[in-house]
């Protein structure tokens, strides 16, 4: 008799049947159900959905390949957030990617940011690393650095935001000075955005 998982296990020629439709309506829903697969099932599903024309389908895969690890899902991932011509598809991409741990992505996802000048792109970059608490101050205030002189006023909101966590965390460290010093100009920014999110660092 079947037991009640294997009843409940995805029909992986199915699921691969409508990943390959490239129809989002189909291959939607057969990607989230790749989430009860294991990552040997499920990642090379997920690099054939990342093959599909529309950008839904892409992105909602290279999600997927954040959560089902594999060195196969890495080299997929790391060629879309160069590749892919939909910023929402490189931003997935880079999200995916920094939960492969910040030490690995952090060299990939630094380029991407001074090379790709799609605000999305770079605002997931930076939400990306700022979640990952282990990740250098000195990494983080070079990031900043860059995204504050962005024409974007979203991206240098972000950039801002990072700077305060640079001040808290670095308080009693030289690159606090440093975020310090970057918040202030801030202040006058044309976007009230982010005078508010320098104002805020600045009393951290």
């Amino acid at each position: 008799m079947t037991s009640a998982p294997d009843d409940q296990r995805p029909d992986l020629p199915a699921l691969q049947d409508a990943i390959s439709s490239g129809d989002p309506v189909r291959a939607m829903p057969a990607l989230t159900q790749l989430r009860f697969c294991s990552d040997e099932e499920a990642v090379p599903l997920l690099v054939l959905g990342t093959e599909q024309k529309p950008f839904l389908v892409r992105s909602l895969s290279c999600s997927g390949l954040g959560y089902k690890r594999t060195e196969q899902g890495w080299q997929v991932l790391s060629r879309l957030l160069v590749d892919d011509e939909d910023s929402n598809v490189r931003a997935e991409a880079a999200n995916a990617l920094a939960s492969y741990g910040v030490e690995r992505s952090w060299p990939l996802l630094r380029s991407a940011f001074e090379a790709d000048d799609a605000w999305l792109v770079r605002c997931s970059i930076l939400s990306a690393l700022a979640e990952q608490p282990e990740i250098d101050l000195n990494w983080l205030l070079e990031l900043a650095t860059m995204a504050i002189r962005d024409a974007d006023g979203t991206v240098r909101v972000s950039g801002a935001e990072i700077l305060g966590r640079v001040v808290r965390d670095g308080a009693d460290q030289p690159l606090g000075d440093q975020a310090r010093t970057l918040l202030q100009p801030l202040q006058q920014d044309v976007d009230h955005r982010v005078v508010a999110s320098a104002l805020n660092g600045l009393q951290s």
